[in-house]
């Protein structure tokens, strides 16, 4: 019977720490790229890796159901961080090339635009160089000149850092992973995993 206080004690704690996370998920919000009502109950953060292959399942095969049910209604504010990986070599470079699309207020142009030029070559992970990022950003229509020299600088590698620092202190071991006002969701999970944690949420 000790053993059932025991592990109800365990469990007692264990989960309030589960809830406590977003403290550390520091969210500066005119730092990382947003969608949604900013005064939203609700705030869900996504640590991404824009060469990650189940970013991008996620990215097909949920968000757009997401935006629609939840962004486009005003019931929540959708965070993205950066969280490239090192094994992806084109992570880091995606990275600082979103955040320079973000200046020019095009990052979720961008970041759709990785994940759909990827989508078009197949369903692993694929390749793709410096010259396709500046491409892309010229086929949706970017300042270039700009652009390539934001990127070429390097000028946001810091604030990609600090993301991904963010994220790792925050427990994130592995792309993506969503934390929903603190709940952690790790992976591509079908739609309705997101959707029951969201309504839990906007129920609290």
């Amino acid at each position: 019977n000790s053993m059932t206080g025991q592990s109800t004690r365990t469990i007692g704690t264990v989960q309030p720490e589960e809830q406590q996370l977003p403290s550390l998920v520091q969210i500066s919000l005119d730092d990382d790229p947003s969608m949604g009502n900013k005064d939203a109950k609700v705030v869900v953060i996504e640590f991404s890796d824009f060469q990650c292959l189940y970013c991008r399942k996620a990215y097909t095969e949920s968000l757009g159901q997401l935006k629609k049910d939840y962004v486009e209604t005003g019931k929540i504010l959708f965070v993205y961080r950066d969280y490239p990986l090192s094994f992806h070599p084109a992570a880091m470079p995606s990275a600082i090339a979103a955040e320079c699309a973000d200046d020019q207020g095009k990052f979720w142009e961008y970041h759709d635009k990785i994940f759909d030029e990827q989508n078009k070559q197949g369903t692993g992970t694929i390749d793709y160089s410096n010259d396709d990022l500046k491409k892309w950003a010229g086929e949706i229509g970017m300042d270039m000149a700009t652009f390539n020299q934001c990127f070429d600088s390097q000028k946001h590698a810091q604030e990609v850092n600090n993301d991904f620092q963010d994220g790792a202190n925050a427990g994130v071991s592995g792309t993506p992973t969503f934390f929903i006002n603190g709940v952690k969701v790790v992976g591509a999970q079908p739609y309705p995993v997101f959707e029951q944690a969201i309504e839990a949420a906007l129920k609290n």
